[in-house]
């Protein structure tokens, strides 16, 4: 018969699954898969028997013949149920009466149908928030608008499904709370300056809050910081009047080394009247290179002197 040729079939179908399960190590599944093909094996056996005794009784062996039919159907109903795949990155937290029993590695599983187990997927993979800009005030009363990125992973996939009902929402509101409070303790000039470091310390606090929900921080980086417009010009003003304030230190300080420099020469000059002659007659020489149309001659002192001397 058709049927029986069928149920056969599906017996060693059956067997398949149940050494998938006992090699799988899912003891409890294989208990039960093996309970029921024991009694649909039996019942099975019974009905192709009935089934075959009873052909000349065409009504009775129609009744058989329906139950056959819904054997048949069984293993098409109850095994596909009982089957879930957990991809590498996933770890599937199984409750079974809405009791928590463990955790399904990745690849092929076998769960109790019909709603007796329930498995809850939870990707391991590093998630990406990004928390909204939020106005804060820091400690010198600057209003400023931070946002920020978020980087955390799963490690405990027990705690993120058993101990917050959303953890990736909760991950991010807390890290708004954090960024405000951490941000609103250090002044302006600080957050610009020390940005790695409160990024440290972002992490530290966002990392130590979300352990219990077994949440792994990596990383937190502060993306950008608006200044109001006022606070803006004023930083320009300061910052234009710091170049002005170096650049008169630099010239003056320029200055004062020529100074320095041409009293030194003066100096040399002193000692050997003769040299500020030789001086005077290179800088004409210069003048000469220029093709100036007028020339300056230095007239010296001790020349004026001496017809001052002979007109007494």
């Amino acid at each position: 018969m058709v049927l029986a040729v069928i149920i056969l079939i599906e017996a060693a179908w059956w067997i398949v699954w149940m050494t998938l399960a006992l090699w799988r190590k899912i003891y409890a599944n294989f208990y039960f898969m093996l309970a029921v093909f024991v009694v649909w094996g039996v019942l099975a056996f019974i009905g192709v028997n009935n089934t075959a005794a009873s052909m000349a009784l065409e009504q009775e062996a129609i009744g058989w013949l329906i139950l056959l039919f819904i054997l048949a159907m069984v293993p098409f109903i109850l095994l596909p149920g009982m089957v879930t795949i957990i991809n590498e990155y996933q770890r599937g937290v199984l409750f079974r009466l809405g009791r928590l029993v463990g955790l399904l590695q990745p690849g092929f599983n076998i769960i109790f149908p019909f709603g007796i187990d329930r498995v809850i997927k939870i990707d391991l993979r590093t998630f990406t928030i990004d928390v909204a800009k939020q106005e804060v005030i820091t400690k010198d009363n600057v209003p400023v608008l931070v946002d920020a990125v978020v980087y955390f992973n799963v490690f405990d996939p027990k705690l993120a499904v058993t101990k917050v009902a959303n953890y990736t929402q909760s991950t991010t509101l807390l890290g708004q709370t954090i960024l405000r409070s951490v941000l609103g303790q250090h002044e302006l000039d600080e957050i610009l300056a020390k940005r790695a470091e409160l990024n440290e310390v972002l992490r530290k606090l966002l990392d130590e809050a979300t352990d219990p929900w077994g949440i792994k921080v990596t990383a937190v980086e502060i993306k950008s910081i608006e200044l109001p417009e006022t606070m803006k010009r004023a930083m320009a003003k300061q910052a234009e009047a710091e170049r002005e304030r170096r650049a008169k230190i630099i010239a003056a300080d320029g200055e004062f080394q020529a100074a320095q420099k041409l009293l030194d020469a003066a100096s040399v000059i002193s000692k050997e009247p003769s040299a500020l002659q030789l001086r005077y007659l290179q800088t004409l020489s210069e003048i000469a290179v220029e093709k100036n149309s007028t020339i300056l001659f230095p007239l010296p002192i001790e020349l004026l002197k001496a017809f001052s001397a002979d007109k007494q």
